[in-house]
């Protein structure tokens, strides 16, 4: 989808990044906690850029997302109410939230409770990686994401986030989110951020 050209955010580093957290299997890794999660889905996803997906052996740097308010946002799946797909939106925030698109791709969103979510929209590889990332779908296939991670823990330990690099305010962008025309006005808001000049990057500049 296109619209205007993304402009510099200014919102401020998140502090709950540099908190450790253990958990079975993922001691002294620095997980992200819980209440990382629980909060705006805005300020979720801007917390998220730099950090990183953990999925099994594959680790990848989060470079671009979009937030997903909640059931008052059309673009949002929760706006059609709460169901078997959508109830983990509902639930704890800190899980995975993952979606079968299009009859082709799976989608990963981490939740953040009251029917909101952040879709993870591309990331970095740590690693060598023949499949692209650079894409929700693409991603999801490169690091095997599948809807049998649906509903998992965040936490570990075959799934989990962690903390990243410090992400500065002026080396984000905002934009609309792609492919929510059907959503009215809530198409044109600004809930997609993603690292300048990543090349990772699944649309720049849009």
């Amino acid at each position: 989808m296109k619209g205007p050209r993304g402009t510099s955010t200014t919102v401020a580093m998140d502090p709950l990044i540099s908190e450790r957290a253990a958990g079975s299997g993922v001691a002294r890794r620095h997980v992200l906690p819980p209440r990382f999660y629980a909060r705006p889905a805005l300020q979720v996803a801007r917390g998220l850029l730099g950090q990183v997906l953990v999925h099994r052996q594959q680790r990848g740097r989060i470079v671009e997302v979009e937030a997903y308010l909640g059931p008052h946002d059309l673009a949002c799946h929760s706006a059609k109410g709460r169901t078997a797909r959508t109830e983990v939106m509902f639930g704890p925030p800190g899980h995975a939230y993952v979606y079968f698109i299009y009859g082709m791709h799976h989608c990963f969103n981490v939740s953040t409770g009251r029917g909101a979510a952040v879709l993870i929209r591309a990331l970095e590889p740590l690693q060598p990686l023949a499949a692209r990332t650079d894409g929700p779908g693409r991603l999801t296939r490169a690091f095997g994401l599948t809807r049998e991670q649906n509903r998992l823990s965040l936490a570990g330990p075959v799934l989990w986030l962690e903390r990243g690099a410090k992400v500065e305010a002026r080396d984000v962008r905002r934009g609309p989110r792609i492919g929510v025309d059907y959503a009215g006005g809530w198409a044109a808001k600004p809930y997609r951020l993603w690292l300048a000049g990543n090349p990772f990057v699944s649309r720049r500049g849009s």
